[in-house]
């Protein structure tokens, strides 16, 4: 049967996506890629205590108080998925413009300086395609949903409620009920295929005042604003033990903005020495988001097709990142040496997600605004889920003639998942409620090494990077359910082993600068 992009012509003629906020949806918003200038990709990242980047403004603000002069700076890439095909009319390599800004240098003496500085980059690019299958035995998405109503229905109904989802619902129109019994009859499944194609990103405008002291002490203030444009559509296919297939196609789209604020200093702890420290931090990124789309079913056994079951959803929350804290070190030999080291904690398990109860209105400025809580279900899930995650980037930079410059660096970002957890759909929560897939995936940690060259005539400058990313995981189609509480052999078990994938890519990355 082809199915190939049916829903997505389908959602072409109707309202777009969906998903909720939920734990491992809300992971996409709070991993920021290693992106900007070609120097500053080149060499790993590791500038926030050398600066004198137009990309250290994001991660140490202190770094724009070392420019001596004021430049542009755009930057534009194209991004290269080594893995996996073409899905859903979208390819492995995609355009990118990835940075755009300036920084204006103005001198107060010969020994300080004050800065100001704008820029944009990506802060994520959501391009992937992720495919995986495997066989099942005894165990189906339609039998969890048939499971969580059969003992759904001990619960209280409050909780029974939430438990029941998009996939839960199109899943009732298309099961045998025994009314008597007031059970759903599921039908196992041989095999599942999945694929899923991302695309969007998270634009980050950065507006940046810094300075220096003595040359001795440099402090900056970034406030950042973030736009989210996320959209993906996805096919999940099970080939029944009956010969048929039975297929779930999502359509669903984030969208929304967040601000944070970050500071930094950078300093010379010996006079003499051009050895310098750097320290930084940023406050949570508070993100108002809203998640919207549909959800259709395609039934091979009685030929109903998406425009016959379709779930549609739309959904406000709002979502506070974790707090960073970064430490770097800096040094310089000459005029033809820069070593740098950086390193930065953020604790994921502690992301604040909210659910908004409802809206109030300021008759004084004649606003309304909205009114939230925290969701404590899912941020105890969060909590149980996900891990603080440490990253280390290391670079260099060696200039064997004044005007060229070679680059090279490496990245180490320990796991923020834990291989343990579980895309739980039955928690107290619109997340769970709201869902509209089963899929997840647990990362594991993700290395990076990049490469760079750079060219300086007069007041220009013209930079080359690439970056290879390499990151695997484990993907699981639904959540495993255990009819026995000891996880021994029961009829009900419902359980897919995890599939290994992977998500390497690869970045082309060029930048033109002029200072002046």
């Amino acid at each position: 049967m082809k199915t190939k992009y049916i829903f997505v012509a389908l959602m072409a003629l109707t309202t777009l996506p969906s998903a909720a906020q939920e734990t491992y949806e809300n992971t996409k918003m709070v991993e920021d890629e290693l992106n900007g200038t070609a120097r500053y990709v080149g060499m790993g990242g590791a500038m926030d205590a050398l600066g004198a980047d137009i990309s250290t403004l994001a991660s140490n603000p202190a770094g724009i108080g070392l420019f001596r002069r004021s430049a542009l700076n755009v930057s534009g890439s194209l991004v290269m998925q080594t893995n996996g095909e073409k899905f859903a009319g979208e390819g492995l390599t995609r355009a990118s413009l990835d940075q755009l800004g300036f920084v204006y240098a103005v001198k107060n003496n010969s020994k300080s300086y004050i800065n100001f500085a704008f820029n944009y980059h990506k802060s994520k690019n959501f391009a992937q395609i992720l495919s995986a299958s495997d066989k099942l035995e005894n165990a189906s998405q339609n039998k969890l949903t048939a499971l969580k109503y059969a003992y759904g229905k001990e619960l209280p109904a409050k909780h029974a409620e939430l438990m029941w989802n998009a996939i839960d619902n199109l899943y009732s129109q298309a099961l045998p009920y025994d009314s008597i019994a007031d059970l759903f009859e599921y039908v196992s499944a041989d095999y599942y295929s999945f694929n899923r194609s991302s695309k969007g990103y998270i634009g980050e405008y950065d507006f940046n005042i810094s300075g220096n002291i003595n040359n001795r002490v440099y402090l900056g203030l970034t406030v950042g604003l973030h736009q989210v444009h996320y959209q993906d559509y996805s096919e999940y296919m099970e080939h029944l033990v009956s010969g048929e297939d039975i297929v779930i196609a999502d359509n669903r789209m984030i969208t929304g903005a967040g601000a944070d604020i970050k500071l930094g200093v950078i300093f010379r702890p010996v006079a003499t020495s051009p050895f310098r420290i750097g320290l930084s931090v940023a406050t949570p990124t508070w993100y108002d988001l809203t998640t919207e789309g549909q959800t259709g079913l395609y039934d091979a056994r009685t030929g109903e097709s998406f425009t016959e079951k379709t779930a549609n959803s739309r959904y406000e929350f709002k979502l506070n990142t974790p707090w960073k804290f970064g430490l770097s070190l800096g040094h310089t030999v000459g005029s033809y040496l820069a070593l740098g080291a950086s390193y930065e904690y953020a604790a994921y398990q502690n992301m604040d997600t909210h659910v908004i109860e409802g809206y109030e209105y300021d008759y004084w400025y004649g606003d309304a605004y909205s009114v939230s809580n925290s969701d404590r279900a899912m941020n105890e899930h969060t909590q149980e889920t996900l891990k603080g995650v440490s990253t280390l980037k290391l670079g260099l930079e060696y200039k064997p003639v004044p005007e060229l410059a070679l680059r090279a660096g490496y990245n180490f970002l320990s796991p923020m998942y834990d291989m343990k957890g579980d895309k739980d759909g039955t928690l107290l929560s619109n997340g769970s409620c709201y869902a509209s897939s089963t899929d997840y995936t647990n990362w594991k940690a993700t290395n990076r090494f990049t490469l760079g060259a750079g060219y300086t005539v007069k007041n220009w400058n013209f930079d080359l990077a690439w970056q290879m990313t390499v990151k695997k995981g484990e993907f699981s189609p639904f959540i495993p359910y255990y009819g026995a509480a000891d996880n021994s052999p029961h009829p009900d078990d419902n359980v897919a082993d995890v599939v290994a994938v992977k998500h390497n890519r690869s970045q082309l990355l060029l930048s033109i600068g002029y200072r002046f």
